[in-house]
């Protein structure tokens, strides 16, 4: 008969070790969340690396995730992240116990790669960036190294050793203070971030949208079936869908956003800021939008009455040219406020369809998953070129 021998104190050890590499990671994410907030909240860990992983997954996986999990691709992906992060976290504060300075060195390498994801992304600010994700890591390697000091290290009462081999109690106090700092630091750092994006709500709230000067047709009588299951003719906003490579929805205050119309086949280079937009002659068009992923009867599917400027008038201010007039710009090059960049055929966008840049949506301004203050949407075209 075998007899199998527990040694608990090892077990224990092992399993605060652990419990010591989660408490590092979290409080690398935290201060980092804290440190975000005095940088932009686009230059957190988990968003930059997310973004930087969305960036480089094919589009073939793109298209899948979105078929599979739908509008909560994101939120799949950033578990992900977490996760993977935790069992990393685990790993170091297991090798941590063994090799107290190589465990504390590893978390590093979560600030290494959390910086080059945020100074690669596309609308990387520099070197700032990188700092949440430098100063967070450190914060965790230095955490991890006091706690597993405590592991390590024999706590003596009265001249004599304790028992245990460790300091158990210090490692307790150690431990709970960490857990309450970094929770403190990332609840500061969450509403730090928030309030950042108060500018640009309050911006939104204070959008009056003008009259237009060529107004959409009434929606004929009996254009909404009385069919249990079929959707209203109109997608009311908070129902239209979203397909996007934002993990973080941009907030962008339209007191400061300013539309750049440059490059070539352009003669006069034209700036414009909302309001500038707001002024102009203004049409208004019951248009549907649809996804390129979206299969038949798929959700990724949304009609709406839309208000913009249309524009083709604003190429032709700038003096773009159609390619079949002698243009020599093929494509629009769009790029938005989070890096991201999409093309439109001038061809399309200059042919008498109503295309537009659009600031309202249903009678409001348009919601911030929708690309407030400013869209550009082409109809016929599916969203990912609109």
């Amino acid at each position: 008969m075998r007899t199998v021998r527990i040694n608990r104190t090892a077990l224990t050890r092992n399993t605060l070790a652990a419990l010591s590499g989660l408490l590092a990671g979290f409080a690398a994410l935290t201060v980092a969340e804290l440190v975000s907030a005095a940088v932009r909240p686009e230059a957190s860990p988990v968003t930059a690396v997310g973004g930087a992983a969305i960036d480089r997954t094919p589009t073939g996986v793109k298209d899948w995730a979105i078929r599979t999990f739908g509008e909560n691709d994101k939120i799949v992906l950033q578990l992900g992240i977490v996760v993977t992060l935790a069992l990393f976290a685990v790993a170091v504060g297991l090798l941590a116990l063994r090799h107290r300075r190589t465990g504390s060195a590893a978390v590093l390498v979560f600030g290494a790669v959390g910086t080059a994801a945020a100074v690669s992304r596309p609308d990387s600010t520099g070197f700032t960036d990188g700092l949440p994700s430098l100063v967070g890591a450190v914060a965790g390697a230095i955490l991890l190294y006091v706690l597993v000091g405590r592991l390590t290290r024999p706590r003596t009462v009265a001249g004599e050793e304790d028992e245990s081999g460790w300091d158990r109690r210090g490692f307790l106090i150690a431990a709970t203070a960490a857990a309450a700092a970094s929770t403190a630091a990332g609840a500061v750092g969450r509403a730090l971030n928030s309030r950042s994006a108060q500018d640009a709500v309050a911006s939104r709230d204070a959008v009056r949208l003008p009259a237009p000067a060529s107004a959409a047709k009434p929606i004929p009588a009996g254009a909404q079936p009385r069919v249990r299951g079929i959707s209203s003719f109109t997608t009311p906003n908070d129902d239209f869908y979203r397909v996007d490579t934002a993990l973080v929805v941009p907030k962008v205050d339209a007191n400061t956003w300013r539309l750049r119309i440059h490059g070539k086949g352009v003669r006069r280079d034209l700036e414009f800021s909302y309001q500038d937009l707001l002024d102009r002659p203004l049409i208004e068009r019951e248009i549907t939008l649809c996804c390129v992923s979206n299969e038949v009867g798929g959700p990724y599917i949304g009609h709406a009455r839309w208000i913009g400027v249309r524009l083709a008038d604003l190429l032709k201010e700038a003096g773009v040219k159609p390619p079949s007039r002698g243009g020599e710009a093929d494509q629009i090059i769009s790029r938005s406020v989070d890096g991201m960049t999409l093309g439109t055929p001038v061809e399309d966008v200059m042919d008498g369809r109503d295309a537009m840049l659009a600031l309202g949506m249903n009678g409001e301004p348009l919601p911030f998953v929708n690309g407030f203050p400013v869209r550009m949407l082409v109809p016929g075209l599916y969203g990912y070129v609109s």
